[in-house]
């Protein structure tokens, strides 16, 4: 087990990352926002798999918030974060107070925005959030410097706006993504999970069931695509969702689907209760 070091400034953060490039070691990164679980540590043994060196960060992102979303009640875990970092074997956790993030108010930092695909499905929904997303991951980047960094493929529509933002602003940084690590009866892992009453959790499966159904009935050709995917939203209105969109997605840029088209993901989001908002998808290959 290797011995977490943590730091909460960017030259204390540099001075460690130029110690271990003076090795030419290899440098994995893992941003999060804290309140750590199975899903987070799967990211961090997957950089350990790939890379010497291996950040994690845990900064909650104003940015990212809107103004009726719960920033200021999103579980803050740190202590336990650290535990289970040093039990993962992440060698560095980087938890920065805002002001070491962003240096001006809100309003007049400097943003990052992927345009078009920013402002569909979760876009739609919590407008300005991906803003806030790739102004973040810009900046941590810079920050981390790392040569490659892992991201979860729950969040699927954020790991597609990174990758672009990636490419079109040539960063040099290597973008992993990793398979989404579900509970038992399949509910995707989430921080916001733990929002849930007793009901609700037991209801929260349904939805990774309805998307699976689904995807099979496309394949098996009982349908086009979109029949299908209004069916499944029916479906979880049905078992006590609210559904914001149900849509199928070319796999790869997230445009709408199209006859013909073989890289598909099935993406969701839907609210159960007042206060739990789940997303899931199923990325899949159509023959």
């Amino acid at each position: 087990m290797s011995q977490l070091q943590t730091v909460d400034s960017v030259p204390a953060l540099r001075a460690q990352i130029n110690d271990w490039r003076q090795q030419d070691l290899r440098i994995g990164f893992v941003p999060t926002m804290g309140n750590l679980h199975a899903g987070h540590l799967a990211l961090v043994k997957r950089a350990l798999e790939l890379s010497d060196r291996v950040v994690v960060s845990v900064f909650v992102n104003p940015m990212q918030f809107g103004p009726n979303e719960d920033y200021d009640s999103y579980p803050r875990t740190l202590a336990e974060d650290c535990d289970k970092l040093t039990q993962a074997g992440a060698h560095l956790l980087f938890a920065p107070p805002v002001d070491a993030v962003y240096s001006r108010d809100m309003q007049n930092t400097t943003r990052v925005e992927v345009p078009g695909i920013s402002d569909e499905l979760c876009g739609h929904y919590r407008p300005g959030f991906f803003v806030g997303v790739a102004t973040v991951v810009a900046k941590l980047f810079n920050m981390v410097q790392p040569d490659l960094a892992v991201f979860g493929e729950k969040d699927f529509q954020q790991l597609t706006i990174i990758r672009r933002m990636v490419d079109e602003l040539s960063m040099p940084v290597e973008i992993v993504g990793a398979p989404i690590v579900r509970e038992a009866d399949g509910l995707a892992m989430s921080s916001r999970n733990a929002y849930l009453s007793p009901a609700e959790r037991e209801i929260a499966p349904r939805l990774y069931e309805i998307l699976c159904r689904t995807v099979d009935a496309l394949r098996s050709g009982e349908q086009d695509a979109e029949p299908l995917a209004r069916r499944a939203e029916q479906e979880l209105v049905a078992a006590g969702f609210r559904p914001d969109y149900v849509e199928f997605r070319h796999g790869n840029t997230l445009a709408t689907a199209q006859s013909g088209d073989d890289d598909l993901v099935l993406l969701a989001a839907a609210w159960l209760g007042d206060r739990t908002r789940l997303i899931d998808n199923i990325h899949f290959i159509n023959q």
